[in-house]
């Protein structure tokens, strides 16, 4: 068995560089839809769809645990799928509860009452689905009282990054903080919600100067994953398998995946 990472695309790949940093001796399996990718533009019941489809694959092929490392799976698909009811012995996670925990200076499984933080002003980065789904200001007010969040539609740069064009999607970036600036002019804390956007978090942090706290999930996905498996163990089992599989084509995808991890990396057809 493995941990199995699910994400539309590329973006994921970066969550998975910060488990295998953190966690060397995981066996992983790591399965990308790019063959429909970007998800960010689609309706919300096509992506519970494909992220259903994609994540009963990975439980019928070994991986009891399943990490949603895309935030518009886990905003549009996650709960829907854990309200519907996951099969005995299998869990499916999203990457929001790490990431608004270390907002809110919570611990994994604090289930206190909502309390006020020190962050009253946060600026959400994100697809167009993840935005408009508000799961994000849904989980939060799980955990936190009096935080003003605001949130920015970051159109193109997913795809602008999918497609090498990190010129653009600087620009982009530029483009998308200056439009939530408009509307939040000190933000206190910026959320890349996005796996793709820690690729260019040093464009998001020049953009939004030093005064901004900003957060970023790969390193808290690995942390909280961590601790998971420290407690529930028998939800990795045994073995060592690392895959790397994806739904587009392979020798394409492991090209733009090289560029992307600026390491070597090849994936599979399935």
């Amino acid at each position: 068995m493995a941990v199995g990472i699910f994400d539309s695309g590329l973006g994921g790949l970066t969550v998975l560089g910060a488990i295998e940093a953190r966690l060397p001796d995981l066996p992983v399996v790591y399965l990308g839809d790019n063959a429909n990718a970007p998800y960010g533009v689609r309706t919300a019941d096509d992506i519970h769809a494909l992220t259903k489809r994609h994540v009963e694959y990975l439980w019928a092929n070994g991986c009891d645990l399943v990490i949603l490392a895309c935030n518009t799976a886990s905003a549009a698909a996650l709960r829907r799928m854990q309200e519907a009811g996951v099969p005995k012995g299998k869990r499916v996670l999203g990457v929001f509860v790490p990431l608004i925990e270390a907002l809110t200076e919570r611990q994994w499984g604090d289930n206190s009452p909502p309390r006020e933080v020190a962050i009253k002003h946060v600026a959400l980065f994100a697809t167009p689905t993840t935005v408009s789904s508000r799961a994000f200001q849904r989980e939060l007010a799980f955990r936190a009282i009096g935080v003003d969040v605001e949130a920015q539609s970051c159109g193109g740069v997913v795809d602008a990054i999918e497609e090498g064009d990190m010129i653009l999607a600087e620009a982009l970036v530029r483009s998308h903080v200056d439009a939530l600036r408009r509307k939040m002019p000190e933000p206190q804390a910026a959320v890349l919600g996005c796996t793709h956007y820690p690729l260019l978090e040093e464009a998001f942090r020049a953009a939004l100067g030093p005064e901004v706290t900003v957060f970023s999930q790969p390193a808290l996905v690995a942390d909280s994953l961590a601790d998971y498996v420290a407690r529930r163990p028998e939800m990795v089992g045994e073995g060592a398998e690392r895959r790397t599989l994806t739904t587009g084509d392979a020798a394409r995808v492991s090209d733009r995946a090289t560029q992307f991890l600026r390491r070597p990396i090849r994936f599979e057809k399935v």
